[in-house]
């Protein structure tokens, strides 16, 4: 299970590669000979597909933060039920000790 929370570069990386895209696209149009009409355009066009995959990018790591706390939440009520076994086998073995105990000094 720790893997799963030990993996925390995947999004560093997608961040960068988006990152990435983004200075290019800017240095590609700051740099291409076209008219102002068309660059703007370009500019539009650009932004818009950034904006997909900016909004793609938010969903896939809004999926797997669900999917974390998904896992995490099963491993605290795994836990969380063998916190509460444990303590009914103390809580039974104390009043078993003390039922012994109250009838040897009985006798």
């Amino acid at each position: 299970m720790n893997n799963d929370y030990e993996k925390g570069s995947g999004g560093k990386f997608a961040l960068g590669a988006i990152l990435g895209m983004v200075t290019g696209a800017i240095l590609g149009v700051l740099f291409a000979p076209k008219s102002g009409k068309e660059t703007r355009k370009m500019i539009k066009d650009k932004a818009q597909d950034y904006s997909e995959k900016g909004k793609e990018f938010v969903q896939e790591k809004t999926k797997d933060v669900k999917e974390a706390v998904g896992h995490a939440r099963e491993y605290i009520d795994q836990k969380g039920q063998e916190v509460a076994r444990k303590a009914e086998k103390a809580t039974d073995d104390v009043e078993r000790k003390a039922d012994e105990m109250e009838r040897k000094t009985r006798k």
